[in-house]
């Protein structure tokens, strides 16, 4: 059993920068491949970023690439996505999300989701 607690949302211009962080809970943190992914109103929940367990790979949404960084720290049991050169349409919901098995692309293969936090960039 994984609890997740996504922080580091808020309002920021065009061009500007947040980290979001997402504590869990768990002593299995580290066997976990961990997502963040995001949904807009009137939109389905759409794949950002994933991080291996280990932390030795990651992959990214074409829409994000070069802009977000995904990292871990399993002896703090936290996911971050350190998100810069943010566009209006990066405005949306964003969740963090673990996993057993591969890195996945698909929300339906992630077992535990944290509430999520917004996250709105202004023009």
């Amino acid at each position: 059993q994984v609890q997740l607690v996504e922080s580091g949302g808020g309002l920021v211009q065009a061009g500007g920068s947040l980290r979001l962080s997402c504590a869990a809970s768990g002593r299995t943190f580290s066997t976990y491949v961990m997502g963040w992914f995001r949904q807009a109103p009137g939109k389905d929940r759409e794949f950002v970023a994933v991080i291996s367990w280990s932390g030795d790979s990651t992959l990214y949404a074409d829409s994000v690439k070069g802009r977000f960084t995904i990292s871990r720290d399993n002896a703090k049991n936290t996911v971050s996505l350190q998100m810069n050169s943010l566009k209006p349409e990066d405005t949306a919901v964003y969740y963090c999300a673990a996993a057993e098995g591969s890195m996945y692309y698909t929300a339906y293969e992630y077992d535990y989701w944290g509430q999520g936090t917004q996250v709105t960039v202004s023009s």
